[in-house]
């Protein structure tokens, strides 16, 4: 869920434009919309991520509802967004979990995207274990102490070894050098996406069975099954650098939000609102909360979450 240069994916799985027309392959088009000279269309990238959703979801709804302009959302992966952005296929990018490749390219060098703001909210991926476990092994919780109880954690998956979940496997992370470099007795298993994932983490916690997995924050389950992360060797500038030899905990990332250079310059009222629109932990998660959980429709949980919060984004229509 997601450097998200840890997050980063690794190929393009499919650019598919989300409209009442149904589906395009934005591979091989643009969306009809993206930079439509004279038009007050708006264009937005989303993730595959709940978190990712929500803010495009409250973003979408202001956009239509109150500034009057007609959105439309495409689905793609982290690294071709930058490709689909620094083109003009889309207009925005609202979470960014760091793609210093990309923003060097395209921000730095080519001047074909532009930085528009944090998005108020801190991503950090980590290591976790249900808490009710930490309870009965208070010290599973220091990477040192994996391999102790790497028996726990063994599945049909994982053999011998102990099981470390992770998501898609379409995700870049660091899970399988840190196994290695650190010398622990466990093998990465791929659920296959973050709701395949969700729905193995729940599974294991309402039979309280023990689980080691790849997760991150902000997140809405952490509402529902409390984790507590194991603590692996502390991060420090450049020690993820060469992926192969990384034995260090994920960093904490500011998330941030891109805009399409032409855009951010002609946007208008959209794209002053984009660059203004930041929320806290707690709004996404609640917003995600209401999409993934309680399963509204993310137009309807935007539209409550407005309804319920207008002073903060009162402000970005100022």
């Amino acid at each position: 869920m997601r450097t998200r240069t840890a997050y980063s994916v690794a190929a393009v799985t499919s650019l598919a434009l989300l409209s009442g027309c149904g589906a395009a392959d934005m591979t091989k088009q643009a969306s009809p919309f993206a930079n439509a000279q004279g038009a007050k269309t708006v264009t937005l990238s989303v993730q595959s991520w709940v978190g990712a959703q929500a803010n495009v979801a409250v973003a979408q709804y202001l956009l239509e509802h109150k500034l009057g302009y007609r959105v439309d959302t495409v689905q793609v992966d982290e690294v071709p967004a930058w490709d689909a952005l620094s083109q003009g296929r889309v207009d925005a990018i609202m979470e960014d979990w760091g793609h210093p490749d990309q923003e060097k390219r395209y921000v730095d060098d080519k001047k074909t995207i532009t930085r528009a703001g944090g998005l108020g909210v801190t991503g950090h991926i980590g290591w976790y274990v249900p808490t009710y476990l930490v309870k009965q092994h208070p010290d599973i919780t220091d990477w040192k102490n994996l391999n102790k109880y790497s028996s726990l954690f063994r599945t049909a998956e994982s053999g011998s070894k102990g099981q470390l979940m992770d998501g898609s496997p379409s995700y870049v992370t660091n899970d399988k050098a840190l196994v290695t470099n650190l010398k622990l007795n466990y093998q990465v298993v791929f659920a296959g996406s973050e709701a395949a994932q969700i729905t193995q983490m729940k599974q294991f916690a309402k039979e309280k069975k023990p689980f080691l997995t790849y997760w991150y924050a902000p997140q809405w389950l952490f509402k529902k099954v409390p984790m507590t992360e194991v603590k692996l060797p502390a991060y420090k500038e450049g020690c993820d650098a060469d992926a192969a030899k990384v034995a260090c905990a994920y960093p904490h990332t500011p998330l941030q939000k891109y805009l399409n250079t032409d855009f951010a310059k002609k946007g208008g009222k959209a794209s002053a609102f984009l660059k203004k629109f930041t929320w806290t932990t707690e709004d996404q998660n609640e917003v995600s909360l209401m999409i993934a959980d309680q399963k509204l429709s993310p137009a309807y949980a935007a539209k409550k979450w407005v309804d319920d919060h207008p002073a903060t984004w009162k402000a970005w229509l100022s």
